[in-house]
């Protein structure tokens, strides 16, 4: 009976990637391994087929030969055979990656991890924050050991290839058809160990040290917006590539104003006389001083907004507003003459409460209501 072919058997087309061939053979592992399908006496032959297609379309020159001879390019000894014993190496490929198993079939090669992300926490001002400015900042990092070039061993050694996983970094526990590849406990997942380690790093290859990184902080940066200096993190593993900086802004608290979002608040306080008679006052903004006209018979509590006088945010079109807050201020440290007057006045407003004290009128009404009752 001939054979079919390696490509339709996995369903992948004879210029597919290395990656789109592990992947379909995956999913067909899964789908036909007998153990997930015992009514179907079938199930056993579609999976050492696509176990077999797998073994040969994986290898590059197994492939080569396949493609310009078909199979009698292929050694069928080797090729074949597959049978449940196989589900091992099977079961190791389907799940290396999400367990983070590195070594490869036939590979030989450490673990290479990318290394951790780092945060530092920035506190900036206000006006920083709004305008943009550039800062610097000193971080804690590991670098090579110069003692020992980073190969972690003593000056005049080496490290050794790892006896327990013959330098894969990995170690194979199987049992009946399920194998699961875990990293080497004697090495770490590294393939190597060292006998005489340095001195100054102890066997690590890398030392702690500071650097100092320039930060540009954009205008419009609000609280807790990050910044990402690429490269910037712990260094990689193996070789792996370095991990990032993430920059965490904090605004420090400001004298004057409270920030929401591209809004700006502050309070303003208002003098009796100022805010029955009206006026004008001056209002700080980030840009300068701004002129406020207060009308009469102001309140306390009343919000003046003031537009375009707040910050534009890193993502904004615009800038927000200024909202100034009234805020009655009551007349302290008076003087006699001050005190006669407002006792004065209070006589003269009270023959008219109803008109000069509205509110204080109405509320006093509501009182008399409730007890009455």
């Amino acid at each position: 009976m001939a054979k079919r072919d390696y490509y339709e058997i996995l369903g992948v087309n004879r210029d597919a990637s290395d990656e789109d061939i592990k992947k379909a053979y995956r999913k067909l592992a899964m789908k036909h391994h007998p153990d997930r399908n015992p009514d179907n006496p079938k199930s056993e032959d579609h999976f050492k087929e696509a176990k077999q297609a797998y073994e040969i379309l994986s290898d590059a020159q197994k492939r080569a030969a396949y493609d310009q001879y078909g199979h009698a390019g292929i050694d069928q000894q080797a090729a074949g055979g597959a049978g449940m014993g196989g589900f091992a190496d099977a079961f190791s490929d389907i799940f290396g990656d999400i367990f983070g198993a590195g070594g490869a079939r036939g590979g030989g090669r450490s673990n290479v991890y990318r290394g951790a992300d780092l945060r530092y926490n920035l506190e900036v001002t206000l006006e920083d924050a709004a305008r943009g400015s550039e800062t610097r900042i000193r971080i804690p990092t590991m670098a090579e050991c110069e003692t020992c070039s980073g190969s972690g061993a003593k000056k005049g050694t080496e490290p050794k290839t790892c006896p327990t996983c013959g330098g894969h970094g990995q170690v194979r526990m199987q049992q009946g058809f399920f194998s699961i590849q875990q990293t080497c406990p004697k090495c770490h997942g590294t393939g190597r160990y060292i006998p005489d380690p340095c001195g100054t790093c102890h066997g690590a290859g890398r030392i702690k040290q500071h650097k100092t990184l320039s930060v540009k902080i954009p205008s419009g940066i609000d609280e807790g917006d990050r910044i990402r200096l690429t490269g910037e993190g712990e260094p990689g593993v193996n070789g792996g590539p370095p991990g990032d900086l993430y920059v965490q802004i904090h605004l420090k608290a400001h004298a004057v104003f409270q920030r929401d979002h591209d809004d700006l608040h502050c309070e303003m306080p208002l003098s009796f006389a100022t805010a029955a008679l009206g006026g004008e006052i001056e209002i700080p903004t980030l840009d300068g001083v701004a002129k406020l006209k207060v009308p009469a018979e102001t309140q306390t509590g009343k919000v003046f907004r003031l537009r375009g006088k707040g910050v534009k945010g890193v993502r904004s079109a615009s800038r927000g507003d200024l909202l100034c807050h009234v805020v009655l201020e009551t007349p302290v440290s008076l003087t006699d003459r001050q005190k006669e007057l407002l006792q004065e006045f209070e006589i003269i407003s009270q023959g008219n409460a109803q008109r000069h004290s509205p509110r204080a009128q109405s509320w006093l009404d509501r009182v008399k209501d409730f007890f009455s009752n």
